[in-house]
């Protein structure tokens, strides 16, 4: 209440406001912490996880002692002991087409704190129909980036990025790794705009877009200019209301008719075990990368990363049978798709990768 930009009528604001976190990950963490701190009336908490341990080197809302609960019920509990004065809202499943209009419209700000690509679009395209301002960060090993998409006022999400990439593109943190610190840098900025927001003070991030190496620790700032041909905030939108399914929608567009159609074929951990005892002639394809192959991997693998992998098909038998894994299945069934339109035709995907196997087949490989 010191700073004059604040003072009391500040604080009566922010006690007034309201804020949806999408998220209670390594960004949503930060975020919620010191959003409670500076004593925001009301937040609201999306998230339909529980905790891992895997989790708390970056989400540090949560403790050892909250793995096995659901997230949101762990944030809640860390936010009241925290100030008990706010009110938290409690959404114990994830945002969806059929949940978030709903949901977003009982708040004044959402902070996206979201991990994949289907959640971000439906998250933006909610703030555009409901005029609210999306608070907006994403993280990747030691780098991330964080706007505020406000389709009243600049650009939204779409006019950034009006197509997804392609699935596999851009690993997820759990599948590319991130340096712990990185999130609560960015989840702090997001922070720090939502309260710029809520008290209409200083100069948002809306129009640029805010880059950040945590190697190098250096930010860069991009601008952004609103597209009249945005396919939601533009002046002839074609999206009008809430698309039916998001992660289709991210799925992205196969380069020809054949591949579109094309599903990935996939084998079962047990079903692999299984055909290896009885002496079957598979080729077991590893497209993860060196270092999480020093953490856990199978015996008698070809390894490739899925980088380098377009680049050394000739290392792999054309005729052979060939089970591809990666750590959950995501980069594997990219593999897949590749190696398919390269004329591989017997070819599958590990279904739930590595910790599939783990959970199936052999516990004693190290989780990560």
């Amino acid at each position: 209440m010191l700073l004059p930009e604040v003072g009391l009528d500040g604080q009566r604001k922010l006690k007034a406001a309201s804020v949806l976190l999408v998220g209670a990950g390594g960004l949503g963490s930060p975020a919620a912490l010191y959003l409670a701190a500076a004593g925001v009336g009301r937040l609201g908490i999306a998230d339909g996880d529980s905790v891992e341990a895997s989790n708390l080197q970056r989400q540090v809302i949560h403790g050892s002692a909250d793995i096995g609960r659901h997230k949101v019920g762990s944030a809640h509990r860390r936010l009241n002991d925290l100030n008990p004065h706010v009110q938290v809202d409690e959404h114990r499943a994830a945002l969806t087409s059929d949940n978030a209009a709903d949901i977003v419209a009982g708040y004044d700000i959402v902070l996206d704190g979201s991990d994949n690509f289907p959640t971000r679009y439906l998250i933006n395209d909610a703030c555009v129909l409901a005029d609210k301002p999306n608070v907006y960060g994403s993280v990747y090993r030691f780098e991330g980036q964080a706007s505020v998409f406000d389709s009243k006022s600049g650009p939204c999400y779409r006019c950034l990025f009006p197509e997804p990439p392609a699935p596999g593109d851009v690993p997820s943190c759990a599948e590319g790794g991130v340096l712990g610190v990185v999130p609560g840098v960015i989840g702090l900025i997001q922070a720090t705009e939502t309260l710029k927001l809520i008290l209409d003070a200083g100069e948002t991030l809306v129009g640029r877009l805010l880059v950040f190496d945590g190697l190098a620790m250096r930010f860069r700032e991009l601008k952004l200019a609103k597209d009249d041909q945005c396919a939601v905030c533009g002046s002839n939108p074609t999206i009008t209301a809430l698309l039916d399914d998001y992660p289709n929608f991210c799925q992205g567009v196969p380069a020809d008719a054949a591949r579109m159609t094309d599903s990935v074929e996939t084998i079962l951990p047990a079903t692999l075990q299984r055909r290896l005892h009885e002496g079957a002639s598979v080729e077991l394809l590893d497209v993860r990368e060196p270092v999480e192959r020093e953490i856990a991997k199978l015996p008698n693998t070809i390894e490739i990363p899925l980088r380098e992998l377009e680049d050394r098909l000739g290392e792999i038998a054309p005729q052979a049978e060939i089970v591809v894994y990666c750590r959950t299945g995501v980069r594997s069934a990219t593999a897949v798709r590749l190696l398919r339109a390269a004329g591989f035709d017997n070819v599958k995907s590990l279904h739930g990768g590595l910790h599939a196997w783990i959970d199936d087949v052999d516990p004693t490989l190290a989780r990560y």
